[in-house]
């Protein structure tokens, strides 16, 4: 009887869903609202992180998606991003590094959530401003690369 107990609670134990640890942009003191989409990277709508706000003044709460290795943030300044914008802001993003880096660009490639679709983009000079641009829509696998660091999230463009 010891055995099937021990064997029971095993099983309910495995059976649980495992939810993935919070990274930082996603907890609730860093950033309230946090929107999910089928892409794994969650978009936060609360205060930028504050090695972020540099440049900022007051409120820094916009949507924002935090790398998924906590070195890089993307500050979303026409949300949602948009593969076609006829009227209204540009994808303009604000990347900012959390270390200081040598002079470098910021690489990223791009790769369409299913499919072999792929893009590069460079932003001169390092994390910085940025207008992306993205043909088609979808959930884009980011693989960042700049001095001395690389780091990845999931962008949607609709």
């Amino acid at each position: 009887m010891r055995t099937l107990s021990l064997l029971l609670v095993l099983v309910l134990a495995g059976c649980t869903a495992e939810t993935p640890a919070a990274s930082p942009a996603a907890s609730p003191a860093a950033s309230p609202a946090v929107t999910r989409s089928g892409c794994g990277s969650p978009v936060a709508t609360g205060p930028l992180p504050e090695w972020a706000r540099t440049g900022f003044s007051g409120d820094s709460s916009m949507p924002h998606v935090l790398g998924d290795h906590g070195d890089i943030v993307a500050a979303i300044f026409g949300y949602p991003l948009a593969v076609s914008r006829p009227e209204g802001p540009s994808n303009k993003i604000l990347w900012v590094s959390k270390a200081t880096t040598p002079p470098g660009d910021l690489v990223i490639a791009a790769k369409l959530d299913g499919t072999a679709v792929t893009e590069t983009r460079k932003v001169p000079g390092g994390p910085g401003p940025s207008i992306v641009d993205l043909p088609r829509a979808g959930c884009w696998h980011l693989t960042l690369t700049w001095p001395d660091h690389t780091d990845t999230m999931d962008l949607v463009y609709q």
